[in-house]
C-alpha cells in the first residue's frame, strides 16, 4: 500500500494525463491502472481537475467572430463548385514523424524537490523541539538562581540587623485572639529603624479586605508604623518599617486594607515591650 501512495504522490499521473511521458511509463501506469483501483480514482480525478480547469479558462469568441464563422459555412456548402462530379479518391498523404524526445529532467527535479522540502520540515521540528527544550531548561534555571538569589539577600539581610549592636531584637507573643502568634521585630533607636521578620512570622494569612498594622506605643500613644502581609508560604524577606526614635512597646492589630488612624484593639493579634 505504501508502494501505491508513494507511485500516485510521485507526479507520473499528472504527466500521463497532460501525455507527457515515454512510451515505457505509459505502460507502467496502464498496468497500474489496470491492478489498483486507487492509481484509476486519482487519475480519473486529475482528468476531472484538468477537464474543469480548461472549461473554466475557456475563451468565449466573439460575436464578429462567430457570425463570420457561420457565413463562411453557409457559402461554402451553397457553392456547388466546391464539389467535383466524380469522386476523387486520393491517397492520404503519410508524413513519418518522430515522436518528441521524452525530457524527464522537470519531473525528477520537482520529485527531489520535494524531498528536500519534507526533509527541510522534519529538521525544523527537530530544531524546534530542541530550543524549546533548552529554553524550558533554562527558565527553570532562571527560577532557581532568583530564589538562590533571593535567599541570599534574606540571609545577609537577616545578618545585617543581627551582627548590627544598635538593634534591639523583641519578640512579640501572641494575645487572646491569637494565642500561638508570634513576631519578631529589630529596632534601632540611633537609626530610626524598624525591620520585622516575614519568615518567622507565624499568624494567618490575611483576606483581600484586610492588612496587619504594625503599632509603636510611645508615651502611652499608638503610632502607625506601616502595614504588611502575611503570604502563603514561608517568605523570605525582612521588611522595613517606618522609622522611629522612641517606643516602649509594639503591637500588630487587624485592620481594613490600606490601615487606620488608630488601632482597633479588639483585633490586636502579637504584642511585646522592653
Amino acid at each position: 500500500m505504501e508502494d501505491i501512495k508513494q507511485f500516485i504522490e510521485s507526479g507520473i499521473l499528472e504527466l500521463y494525463v497532460l501525455g507527457d511521458v515515454s512510451a515505457a511509463e505509459r505502460r507502467e501506469v496502464e498496468a497500474m491502472i489496470q491492478k489498483y483501483p486507487a492509481v484509476r480514482a486519482e487519475v480519473e480525478e486529475i482528468e476531472r481537475a484538468l477537464e474543469s480547469y480548461a472549461m473554466d479558462n475557456a475563451i468565449e469568441p466573439s460575436e464578429k467572430q462567430r457570425a463570420k464563422v457561420l457565413n463562411s459555412l453557409v457559402v461554402n456548402l451553397a457553392d456547388d463548385r466546391i464539389f467535383t462530379k466524380k469522386e476523387t479518391v486520393t491517397e492520404p498523404t503519410v508524413i513519418s514523424m518522430r515522436p518528441p524526445a521524452t525530457n524527464n529532467f522537470y519531473k525528477y527535479a520537482f520529485a527531489a524537490s520535494i524531498t528536500l522540502f519534507i526533509a527541510s520540515l522534519v529538521v525544523i521540528y527537530s530544531l524546534n523541539s530542541k530550543l524549546q527544550e533548552k529554553t524550558q531548561q533554562l527558565i527553570a534555571a532562571n527560577v532557581q538562581n532568583q530564589h538562590i538569589a533571593k535567599t541570599v539577600n534574606y540571609m545577609n539581610e537577616q545578618l545585617g540587623v543581627f551582627r548590627d549592636t544598635s538593634f534591639k531584637i523583641l519578640h512579640l507573643k501572641g494575645t487572646k485572639n491569637l494565642p500561638d502568634g508570634n513576631m519578631v521585630v529589630a529596632w534601632s533607636s540611633a537609626k530610626k529603624k524598624v525591620m520585622i521578620d516575614l519568615k518567622s512570622l507565624n499568624m494567618p494569612v490575611n483576606d483581600k479586605a484586610h492588612q496587619y498594622q504594625l503599632w509603636a506605643l510611645v508615651g502611652g500613644k499608638p503610632v502607625d508604623l506601616g502595614v504588611f502581609d502575611k503570604v502563603e508560604g514561608d517568605s523570605l524577606t525582612m521588611k522595613e518599617m517606618k522609622p522611629i526614635a522612641l517606643a516602649q512597646a509594639f503591637a500588630v492589630t487587624r485592620e481594613p486594607r490600606g490601615g487606620s488612624v488608630n488601632p482597633t484593639m479588639s483585633e490586636m493579634m502579637v504584642i511585646g515591650q522592653f
